[in-house]
């Protein structure tokens, strides 16, 4: 369904245990012919125990939002304008604001700011405005061997190995953010004692169990090894698990993981204690059963999956996820049009996005769901691939930035052509290793080259996030895993480099 402008629509958001709005304020076509509608979504600054009748319609307003980098300005932009099936219309009066938005988003998320605006305003006045005073302040401060600016909201590789290390933070009162490697005890009672730091990314600490449920955490990226109990807050919302999980991993958090996303490469693990998971991630797949997956997270919302590329079996058993909104597959083969799940056996789906997968199955798919595209779905099938396309493309780890939505297509392009670039001098120096030291300094000078490609590809578009830095990483890993695969001098040792050094190198010129 298509709004009109005007029109107030409320929805019960989960973190706030009540119902919140919106209001659409315009309507616009995109796309060379108008293929797609556009919605302004304004956040209203309203929360109810039901919806809205027509009194609180007219005393509504815009939400202004002054959370921490925010200054008072409102939650305003385009979305697809495909009414998701579970928002309720309350009503509808004339645009609250008349100035255009220059933002969009990928859904309409209604009552997440307001929801963020609350947690600001519990916490401490004082407290806020030394955040909103230190916000302004580009002054900067020595912290370990590098000089950050005050007003820092990001810290990465930060390698703590004392309490003084840690006690050095409080030098910086926007940080949000903190990406970590190595472990001290004494950052957990500093992110208990501050309440603006909601993400934190743990690598290399070396713990068999954490406890973080009392700190003020809305997202967490752990290393996983050697970890089998994890302690949660209540407010966590997104938990990714890098590296292996342990089969006996006990994960104690709110509601059985009800309100929360799950992110795993490759294998799902079954961990009970997250029964009523809503979202989960999965990444980097070869082989994926959905069986069990559907069985262990029956009450899942958002189900994302990413092929590396891979083949999924049992995917008609996503039907039995009876409270599934979103669903995302990409990359991911092995199946048919008929193995899929109809719209009539997905009552709450409103997101559908299938990229990459077997033409048989798009073309398939994509009939049987044009109807519901038209009523309730926000539908999306596209690059359906032939398998003389994956016999050409399969062994590329950049094939699958072709697609995503915040790197350009000639982007993904030149980092397929820099890595095949890069095989073949791999494989040239393979044919001539008599001279370890000249292979050596030849590879120092092809990492150089491969690091400065991505340089000058992130100085253009600014497109490398964290797990894009570590495909870059990796992929350098493979190429240099294939030249040690090769026979040495005397033809039965393997090659060895100096990995080390070429660590160093890498780490030392990127600037992503």
């Amino acid at each position: 369904m298509v709004p009109t402008i005007g029109d107030i629509y409320c929805v019960y958001v989960e973190s706030l245990q009540q119902y919140a709005a919106c209001q659409v304020t315009d309507l616009k076509e995109t796309g060379s012919k108008g293929s797609r509608q556009l919605a302004a979504i304004l956040q209203l600054d309203w929360t109810g125990d039901q919806p809205p009748d027509e009194t609180e319609l007219l005393d509504m307003k815009p939400l202004s939002c002054n959370y921490y980098f925010w200054k008072g300005t409102w939650d305003h932009s385009f979305v697809n304008a495909e009414v998701p099936p579970h928002y309720v219309l309350a009503g509808n009066r004339a645009p609250l604001i008349t100035e255009e938005t220059r933002s969009y988003s990928a859904g309409w998320q209604i009552g997440e700011s307001l929801y963020r605006q609350h947690q600001w305003d519990a916490i401490d006045e004082s407290r806020r405005e030394h955040f909103k005073q230190a916000a302004e302040d580009y002054s900067e401060i020595p912290l370990g061997d590098a000089m950050v600016r005050k007003n820092t909201s990001i810290l990465r590789n930060f390698r703590p190995t004392s309490a003084e290390d840690v006690v050095a933070l409080a030098q910086f009162p926007c940080l949000t953010h903190i990406e970590m490697r190595g472990y001290t005890e004494d950052i957990i009672p500093f992110l208990e004692q501050n309440p603006f730091i909601y993400e934190l990314h743990i690598h290399e600490h070396g713990q068999t169990a954490l406890d973080l449920s009392k700190t003020h955490l809305t997202k967490l990226v752990l290393d996983m090894n050697r970890v089998n109990s994890l302690t949660l807050h209540s407010r966590i919302e997104f938990l990714s698990f890098m590296g292996d999980v342990s089969p006996d991993l006990h994960v104690n958090a709110y509601e059985k993981g009800h309100r929360m996303t799950l992110n795993v490469a490759a294998t799902v693990p079954q961990i009970t204690a997250l029964s009523r998971l809503g979202g989960l991630y999965v990444r980097e797949i070869t082989e994926l059963d959905l069986q069990p997956v559907v069985h262990t997270y029956p009450e899942l919302s958002e189900l994302r999956l990413w092929g590396k590329p891979g083949n999924v079996s049992n995917i008609q058993s996503i039907q039995q996820l009876t409270s599934l909104q979103t669903l995302s597959i990409n990359d991911l083969f092995g199946f048919k049009g008929e193995d899929f799940p109809g719209p009539e056996q997905l009552p709450e789906l409103s997101t559908l996005r299938l990229t990459s997968l077997p033409s048989d199955a798009a073309k398939s798919i994509k009939a049987n769901y044009k109807k519901a595209a038209q009523t309730r779905i926000d539908l999306k099938i596209g690059k359906p691939r032939k398998p003389e396309w994956l016999a050409e493309n399969l062994n590329n780890p950049f094939r699958d930035w072709d697609g995503r939505d915040h790197i350009k297509a000639a982007y993904a392009k030149k980092a397929a052509q820099t890595y095949k670039q890069h095989l073949k001098e791999i494989r040239r120096l393979s044919q001539n290793m008599s001279d370890l030291d000249l292979i050596q300094k030849q590879l120092m000078l092809l990492v150089e080259k491969y690091t400065e490609t991505f340089n000058q590809m992130e100085a253009k578009a600014n497109f490398i996030e964290t797990i894009e830095r570590e495909e870059i990483y990796n992929a350098l890993v493979e190429l240099l895993d294939q030249l040690e695969s090769q026979p040495g001098i005397d033809q039965t040792s393997a090659i060895k480099v100096n990995r080390k050094e070429l660590d160093e190198v890498f780490e030392h010129r990127r600037d992503f």
